[in-house]
This record gives structure tokens, C-alpha cells and sequence, in this order.
């Protein structure tokens, strides 16, 4: 049975599916994709069935990783269940998933940049409302994390 991660942000259309898109790119390059699937989800409604942010998209671009065929969706109960790991960009989407977590499943819930402690921070920032700068930040931030999360699941395989 794969292994499957979720990552969470707000809306779905940056951080997110940003971190889908690198960590899915990095679990097929060191051939896991068989044991590995990954999905993102925001937790407001606001850009549900929406691409990612076109500005997410053309940094990601730079870097390799194509994130066009993503699209938005919401969180719901049923993803506790269905993913191992439930990883929020923030401390603001952590509590959100806290609320509505149920309890056995908690211990799911973590923060993504759990997995970069050398990155001196505990949330990635969204960059939405700022310059191309916040995009690439992003990227570095969820590089760092992703190969962290992939050294840690491996490792517990």
C-alpha cells in the first residue's frame, strides 16, 4: 500500500499545490511513484477547480516542474482517513486542520517545514499578495522540505 501525503495551504492555487508538484517530481525521479502519491488542498473554498496561481506556475516552470494539471479543491473529513500525512504551509492552516481533524487521526497532522528544520522556520510563506521574490522563496523553502519528507518516508519503509 502507497503512501500518501497531502499538503495544505489556503486556497489551493500556491503553496500547495507548489509543494505537490516538487515533492511529486522528486518521488518520480528516485523512481517511488509506485510508493508514493501526494495531493494538495486548501482549507477555505475560495479557488475550487482553479489552476494554481499563474506566477506559481511560471516559477515552478523555471525550475522543472510543471504544475498545470493541478487544480483546487478543498479539504474534507474524509482526507484524515485517506493520507498519512496531512502537512499545512502554516501555523494558521495547522490550526485550521486541527479544528476540524478528527481525534484519532491527529497525529497526522503536521507542519510541512517539520521536515526542513535547517530552514530556521516553521511556516512557509504565502506569497499571493507579494512579488515574483515570495514565489522563489517558496520554492526554496519546499525543495528543502519535500527532500526531507522523502529521506523520512523512505526511511520508515
Amino acid at each position: 500500500m502507497a503512501t500518501r501525503v497531502l499538503f495544505v495551504c489556503m486556497g489551493n492555487i500556491c503553496r500547495s499545490p507548489t509543494a505537490e508538484g516538487v515533492f511529486k517530481h522528486l518521488v518520480g525521479k528516485n523512481g517511488l511513484s509506485a510508493d508514493i502519491e501526494s495531493e494538495s488542498v486548501g482549507t477555505h473554498d475560495y479557488h475550487i477547480g482553479e489552476p494554481p496561481d499563474a506566477r506559481s506556475q511560471a516559477a515552478a516552470g523555471r525550475r522543472g516542474y510543471d504544475l498545470s494539471a493541478l487544480r483546487a479543491r478543498q479539504v474534507n473529513q474524509d482526507d484524515f482517513a485517506a493520507f498519512d500525512y496531512v502537512l499545512a504551509m502554516d501555523e494558521v492552516n495547522l490550526a485550521a486542520l486541527r479544528r476540524i481533524c478528527p481525534a484519532h487521526y491527529r497525529e497526522r497532522v503536521k507542519l510541512f517545514l517539520e521536515f526542513a528544520p535547517e530552514a530556521g522556520r516553521r511556516d512557509v510563506p504565502d506569497p499571493y499578495y507579494g512579488g515574483a521574490q515570495g514565489f522563489e522563496e517558496v520554492l526554496d523553502l519546499v525543495e528543502l522540505a519535500a527532500q526531507g519528507l522523502l529521506k523520512h518516508i523512505a526511511g520508515l519503509r
